[in-house]
C-alpha cells in the first residue's frame, strides 16, 4: 500500500512543483558496493552493496533526469560563486571496493556520470576490507555458541537475532578504537570465534593501481581515514592522526592534492562534531560529507554535507530524490 502511495504521488507531479519552490540544494548519493549478486556478500558486506544492474538503471536515471556534478563543481556552488542548477546530484563511494572499478566505473563512464571515491586507506595498503565487514562475518560465520565482549558479558549467537545484537555490541567496541588498537581487537574477536576471512577476501579492496586508474578517468579521489573508526568517538589526538595521516598517504600514491574526506558512520552516534569539523579544516580539507540525511545548500558548512540514501531500486532512488527535492526531512 505504501510503494503504491509513492508512485501515485510521483506521478501526480505534486513533488515536482513542491520543488520548484525549494531553495536550490544538491542530492550527495552515498554509494559503497556494486555487485552482480550481492547476496554473495551478505553474511560480510551486509545491506552496503547494491547490485550492478539496478545501480546501472540508477545512473542512466540521475544521466536523463537530473543534473550530475563533480565534487569540484559544487563546492564552488556551494560557494556562492555559481547558481546551484535544479536537481542537482552528486555521487559518492565510501571504502574503496574493487568492485567500484571493476563494475561501478564502466557504467559511470558510459552514461557520463562523475562521481568521488573516498578511500579508507588501511584497507586499500592491506587488501582486507573495513573492520565492520570482519567482525559481521566472524560472528555470522562461527560455530561458536556465544561470544565474550571486552567487558566480560556473554553474547548468546544462537539465533541470527542473537548474531545481529552481538554484531551491534561489537560495532561500539570496534568503533571507538583507531590503528593498532582496533586491529588488535578485531583479530582478537576473529581467535576467538575461530574464524578468519577466506583468501578470496584478499580480492575485495581495490589496490593503488585501481585507485589510480579512477582518478585518471577523471573522477575525484578523498580520503575515509586510515581504519575506519568513528571519528567523533576518538581522541582528539587519534582522529588528527586518522584525518592527517590518510589524506598525505593519498597524495604520495595519486601525486595530486586530497582535499576531500568522508565521516565513516560505524556505530555511535555522533559521528562528527563541531571539533571535528574545525579538525578537518586544520588539516586541509576543503569538503567532507556526512551521513546525516538531507540536501547539500549553498552557504552550508562545506565539512559537514549531507547526504542522501540511494534505496536498492530505481523507484526508490527516484522516491528518494523527489521527496528530498521538495524539501521533505530525509
Amino acid at each position: 500500500m505504501k510503494n503504491l502511495a509513492k508512485r501515485a504521488l510521483l506521478r501526480s507531479g505534486l513533488l515536482r512543483l513542491a520543488s520548484a519552490v525549494q531553495a536550490s540544494g544538491a542530492a550527495i548519493l552515498m554509494y559503497h558496493s556494486v555487485l552482480e549478486d550481492p547476496s554473495r556478500q551478505a553474511d560480510s558486506l551486509g545491506g552496503i552493496v547494491h547490485s550492478q544492474s539496478v545501480f546501472s538503471q540508477q545512473m542512466e536515471l540521475l544521466a536523463r533526469g537530473f543534473h550530475p556534478l563533480s565534487i569540484e563543481e559544487l563546492q564552488t556552488m556551494l560557494r556562492g560563486e555559481e547558481k546551484i542548477p535544479n536537481r542537482s546530484v552528486l555521487v559518492t563511494f565510501d571504502d574503496g571496493y574493487r568492485d567500484n572499478c571493476q563494475n561501478a566505473l564502466p557504467i559511470l563512464d558510459s552514461v557520463g556520470v562523475p562521481a568521488t571515491f573516498y578511500i579508507t586507506v588501511d584497507c586499500v595498503e592491506k587488501g582486507l576490507p573495513p573492520w565492520p565487514s570482519r567482525v559481521r562475518y566472524a560472528l555470522r560465520s562461527t560455530r561458536r555458541k556465544a561470544w565474550s565482549d571486552p567487558a566480560g558479558a556473554s553474547w548468546a549467537l544462537e539465533t541470527e537475532a542473537q548474531r545481529d545484537q552481538a554484531f551491534a555490541k561489537a560495532c561500539e567496541y570496534c568503533c571507538r578504537l583507531a590503528g593498532s588498537a582496533q586491529e588488535q581487537l578485531v583479530s582478537g574477536i576473529e581467535t576467538q570465534l575461530e574464524v578468519s576471512l577466506p583468501a578470496s577476501f584478499g580480492q575485495i579492496m581495490m589496490d593503488w593501481d585501481e585507485v589510480r586508474k579512477i582518478q585518471e578517468r577523471g573522477h575525484v579521489i578523498g580520503s575515509h581515514t586510515l581504519s575506519h573508526p568513528n571519528v567523533a568517538q576518538l581522541s582528539l589526538q587519534d582522529a588528527h592522526i586518522e584525518l592527517e595521516t590518510s589524506r598525505s598517504f593519498l597524495e604520495k600514491q595519486l601525486k595530486q592534492p586530497v582535499t576531500h574526506f568522508s565521516y565513516p558512520c560505524p556505530a555511535l552516534s555522533p559521528h562528527w562534531t563541531k571539533q571535528t569539523v574545525e579538525e578537518c579544516r586544520k588539516v586541509g580539507y576543503k569538503t567532507a560529507v556526512v551521513t546525516d540525511g538531507g540536501l547539500a545548500h549553498k552557504n552550508d558548512d562545506l565539512l559537514c554535507l549531507r547526504r542522501v540514501r540511494p534505496s536498492k531500486t530505481l523507484e526508490g532512488l527516484r522516491w528518494n530524490l523527489e521527496w528530498a527535492f521538495a524539501g521533505r526531512a530525509m
